[in-house]
């Protein structure tokens, strides 16, 4: 119970320390929004409408950066993230319910798969190295892994959307189906989302075969894996109950990162393919100077990482018992 304690009180101040962040980073970077919406769209209004302006957006430019600050935690206490400048008059809460599901089915599926299928890949690669074929995965993964998103995209965009004409250019659906739980909808979402999604395994499973393999081929050397092929165990349990059960510890933690990262979106990704989600229109208010969108976007961020990495904590402590002892003792 001690170790869970300390890692939750670690959490709120982290959560503190985010928050406290989130709120300075734009009120100190140059330039007013307010201005530049003003600029676009109205010209020039009197001094009192910017200032109504700017108390609407929560851009109190009047008062001191304490004050800002208590109001910022007081707005957040009540939910309320404010509007988007971006696509105003929407608020910054029906853009993140407008983009986080997009986000979440075509990068968080993405994630998952290629951390199962480069996970699985470098268990078998690492107990079966020397092996010529397997050998020549090490180099194909790491020219893969070294790829940017962004030249995959384009790549993929070139070769199967422009030559082969077998997916769409842009976008997350296609226009004049309704939205909702019709077949039709559902299919031309998931026909959107292949290939960037697709960009995102190739891209992303050739690092994960990597630490896994290095890692198993460490672990192969310990006492307690000769201890087991003495004892006669099958050469399956051997790989995946003790071999595979202790390499996967540090990718756990980088997977959980990676999960908690995935409400920020592939921000390269969906830029590439104009696909609707939470990266991309944090793209857009940071052209915007969007103030309240980044903010909120940042502070949804920083919730999902805190909670994978606490996740990442229970599952490290329930695979390995000696950090707990470790604690306790």
């Amino acid at each position: 119970m001690r170790f869970f304690a300390r890692r939750i009180g670690f959490y709120v101040v982290a959560l503190w320390a985010a928050l406290t962040i989130n709120f300075l980073i734009p009120h100190l970077m140059p330039g007013n929004p307010v201005q530049l919406l003003i600029s676009r769209f109205h010209g020039q209004l009197a001094e009192a409408a910017v200032r109504g302006l700017e108390k609407t957006f929560g851009l109190h430019t009047n008062q001191s950066l304490v004050a800002q600050y208590w109001g910022y935690l007081e707005q957040l206490a009540h939910g309320n993230l404010g509007l988007s400048i971006t696509y105003f008059p929407a608020s910054v809460s029906s853009e993140l319910r407008a983009s986080l599901p997009w986000t979440i089915g075509m990068v968080g599926t993405a994630t998952v798969v290629s951390f199962l299928l480069g996970t699985l890949a470098g268990i078998f690669a690492g107990w079966r190295r020397g092996s010529r074929t397997v050998d020549a995965i090490v180099p194909v993964s790491t020219f893969l892994s070294s790829v940017p998103y962004f030249w995959m995209g384009l790549l993929a965009l070139t070769v199967f959307g422009v030559s082969l004409r077998w997916f769409p250019l842009a976008g997350g659906s296609s226009q004049g189906i309704p939205g909702g739980f019709d077949p039709a909808f559902i299919g031309t979402v998931l026909y959107h989302a292949i290939l960037p999604a697709a960009t995102i395994v190739v891209s992303s499973a050739g690092g994960w075969l990597l630490v896994m393999r290095n890692m198993t081929v460490t672990t192969m050397s310990e006492d307690y894996i000769t201890v087991a092929v003495a004892k006669g165990l099958t050469q399956r349990r051997i790989m995946f109950a003790y071999a595979a059960r202790n390499a996967i510890l540090p990718s756990l933690s980088s997977f959980a990162l990676s999960l908690g990262f995935i409400v920020s979106g592939a921000i390269v990704t969906e830029i590439v393919f104009s696909y609707p989600g939470v990266g991309y229109i944090l793209f857009n208010a940071v052209g915007n100077d969007d103030y309240p969108l980044m903010q909120g976007i940042f502070l949804v961020i920083t919730l999902a990482v805190l909670a994978a990495n606490l996740l990442a904590d229970v599952l490290y402590a329930a695979l390995d018992p000696r950090i707990r002892q470790g604690v306790t003792s």
